[in-house]
């Protein structure tokens, strides 16, 4: 028999806001994560991407931090809660929860995630990331805040000028911590946490736990429940992986023969490159060729990346090329294919990029391109992925 979201301990309040993220049932990550975190252990969980990490750490951390355990209030009953969150609760001065990501786009959907369960709960939720106006994030601060969505970057930038504190933080989220290492953010992640009380739960959830990143994060965190839904390197079932050998020449022609093979023609393409200048290059020559067309890379301002994120999720273009800055945790339906117009160096990158398809049990397909100087890269992911 299914096991509901209820039987895992939520409240009402929460049961409310998983409505409106339509999840008719936990997913195997969020079915184990939620009772933990709501137990108010420490959590390390790895599971594939598209399997609902997000919620799985948000709906419990919303819960706790009102002051709630499993679906038992302290201070009020039913009713009061729900009065309450109706007519807007009383926000908190600083934050009770911190989620650190590494990027803005991952920060962004994650706040999605926050703000929607907020409306039903009554709490706030603030987003601080850069690329953004200070003055805006500020503002939004200084209104109150029970959940801080947050980059290493920007956060520390604004706790230096005193516009926000950690002392009230009871819950630390860290998304994507693997990538946070590779990507050098890690002294900043160790300066943020210097600022939290000594009394916090610690979650770290991440698709990927490679053995670079353990011994860095036992030191962090009592005891931990450890949750691996799939082992390191797994891609999802639900994914038919295809390698196409070619010339390095050949891969431009190739690309546009292929999304115009596909029958019925696709409404979303994911195409992967190794550098920025071969996605403004790809993006060039797709754009020419008639195809409804944008770019992403973290050389783009913050408003051109999130327009051409939005204009792609809502079907306004049909392709979006990319750098490995769209390939964690960027979460939208519907993307019938993932092209990797490079290999990736980093075998964890090519099941970070494949999964952005094939999500949520849907079915999928994923390309790969190699070129007579890439076979090694390629053995590298095949070892790793056990394929």
């Amino acid at each position: 028999m299914e096991i509901t979201f209820a039987e895992l301990g939520l409240n009402e309040q929460i049961l409310a806001g998983v409505a409106t993220l339509g999840f008719n049932a936990p997913t195997p990550v969020q079915t184990v994560a939620i009772p933990a975190v709501l137990a108010g252990k420490d959590v390390v969980a790895s599971a594939q991407t598209g399997t609902g990490k997000t919620a799985a750490f948000m709906l419990p951390t919303l819960q706790r931090i009102a002051g709630e355990k499993h679906g038992e209030a302290e201070k009020s009953d039913s009713k009061e809660r729900n009065a309450a969150a109706k007519r807007g609760a009383k926000r908190n001065a600083y934050p009770q929860a911190l989620i650190i990501t590494p990027t803005r786009e991952l920060a962004a959907q994650i706040d999605a995630v926050a703000k929607s369960v907020c409306a039903s709960t009554g709490q706030q939720a603030v987003i601080v990331t850069g690329g953004a106006r200070y003055k805006h994030q500020i503002t939004a601060l200084q209104k109150g805040c029970d959940v801080l969505v947050a980059t290493p970057g920007r956060l520390i930038d604004l706790l230096d000028k005193k516009h926000t504190s950690l002392e009230n933080i009871q819950v630390l989220v860290l998304d994507e911590a693997d990538r946070m290492l590779d990507m050098g953010f890690w002294p900043s992640v160790h300066r943020i946490m210097e600022q939290l009380p000594k009394a916090h739960q610690t979650l770290l959830f991440s698709a990927t736990l490679p053995a670079s990143i353990t011994s860095t994060i036992d030191a962090l965190l009592k005891v931990p429940e450890r949750i691996e839904i799939a082992r390191t390197g797994q891609t999802a079932a639900t994914i038919e992986q295809y390698l196409c050998s070619v010339t390095q020449g050949q891969k431009p022609q190739l690309l546009k023969a292929l999304i115009d093979s596909f029958d019925p023609a696709p409404e979303r393409v994911l195409v992967f490159c190794r550098t920025k200048s071969r996605v403004d290059s790809i993006y060039k020559n797709l754009k020419a060729a008639g195809l409804k067309v944008d770019v992403m890379h973290a050389d783009r301002p913050q408003k051109a990346r999130a327009r051409a994120l939005e204009r792609f999720r809502s079907g306004a273009i049909q392709v979006l090329v990319a750098t490995d800055v769209m390939s964690r945790g960027i979460d939208i339906q519907g993307i019938d294919a993932v092209i990797n117009f490079d290999v990736p160096l980093d075998p964890e990158d090519y099941v970070h990029r494949i999964g952005r398809t094939g999500r949520a049990g849907a079915a999928g397909q994923a390309y790969t391109f190699m070129g007579p100087d890439e076979v090694t890269p390629l053995r590298e992911i095949e070892y790793f992925t056990k394929a």
